[in-house]
């Protein structure tokens, strides 16, 4: 079976590379997106999380500079994903990002770093229920960015509002969340029941279970959910620890990647291809669907921003074989 390549709006690192490294080099990126088209993602977003403004300002030039020092980089990468800091505080709802970091939406942070970068920040995810929250949103789509929600708390009101303002996406949709929400007035059910909201999952059996997984994909409609992986440079790398933008993590036998002592998760190890699989062995889609909802649909959601930063992408061609095993024969840049 011949298809598009995959597309991953969320991911942190790959292949023993962190993306919010301020030491990060072009040959480190290659590295990294090398490894990623062997699991069949020809385009991705690379993604950083909450930071102090100076740092991410220095990650972000660092970011940048390795994308255009790089062979694959300026093929794979249309541009970023800015996780944060806008975000809830709140334990449990900040996940693992550092909550001394985390600040009230600001527009004009988001234009100071696109300012330092010449690939633009194309997502950028908040909690829209901090103060500000809403005007942000609208303030960001007028500025050409996809909106997500994420890490939030934001009720049914505020989430309608949200759709409103412009935001289309939910960010890993039933994580980033406290284990004991009320029973129906809850962030989780309020972005299921908002239609202009896409939903980003991640299938790795750790962040939820296939029942789970299942449930929110027949809930919300497979037809407005992407699959997305939050790697982080554990992934397609050895159990063991690592620095992840500037904090421990621990990536275990079973795959689950956590701040060692809290347990925490702190992205994960999966890689897209493998959320395929799972999507198909745990009889939630069928390939075709569960290869465009790892890429169709992706690249839909983010139409909007690539269109208003003149950005065109080739994603490329992916053979998979019966055993749903790509292999990328376009772009060019394979």
């Amino acid at each position: 079976m011949r298809t598009n390549g995959l597309f991953d709006l969320q991911v942190n690192g790959f292949a023993g590379v962190d993306f919010n490294d301020p030491a990060i080099t072009p040959k480190a990126l290659d590295h990294a997106l090398e490894a990623m088209l062997t699991t069949g993602v020809t385009g991705c977003l690379p993604t950083l999380i909450t930071a102090h403004e100076a740092e991410l300002g220095d990650r972000f030039r660092a970011l940048d500079t390795a994308v255009h020092g790089s062979r694959l980089g300026p093929v794979m990468v249309p541009g970023y994903h800015l996780e944060g800091p806008f975000l809830n505080d709140a334990p449990g709802y900040r996940g693992c990002h550092p909550p001394g970091a985390m600040i009230d939406p600001d527009v004009a942070l988001v234009a100071r770093l696109d300012a330092v970068i010449r690939k633009p920040i194309l997502l950028v995810t908040l909690a829209p229920e901090r103060s500000g929250g809403q005007r942000a949103v609208a303030d960001l789509v007028h500025a050409g960015k996809t909106v997500a929600i994420g890490h939030s708390a934001a009720g049914h009101d505020e989430v309608r509002m949200a759709a409103d303002a412009g935001a289309t996406l939910s960010t890993h949709l039933g994580n980033g969340l406290p284990p004991h929400l009320p029973k129906l007035e809850n962030t989780v059910l309020a972005q299921l029941a908002e239609p202009r909201l896409h939903a980003c999952l991640i299938a790795d059996g750790h962040h939820m279970s296939p029942a789970a997984l299942s449930a929110l994909i027949r809930l919300k409609g497979a037809g407005s959910c992407i699959l997305v992986t939050d790697a982080v440079l554990a992934a397609a790398a050895a159990p063991g620890p690592y620095r992840f933008a500037g904090m421990d993590v621990v990536l275990d036998e079973t795959g689950k990647v956590a701040q060692p002592g809290s347990g925490v998760l702190a992205g994960s190890a999966l890689r897209l291809d493998q959320a395929v699989r799972n999507a198909v062995d745990w009889n939630i889609a069928d390939a075709d669907l569960a290869i465009r909802m790892a890429g169709d649909h992706a690249l839909k959601a983010l139409g909007f921003a690539l269109k208003h930063s003149g950005i065109s992408f080739d994603r490329g061609q992916v053979e998979w074989n019966t055993a749903l095993e790509p292999h990328v024969i376009r772009p060019s840049a394979a």
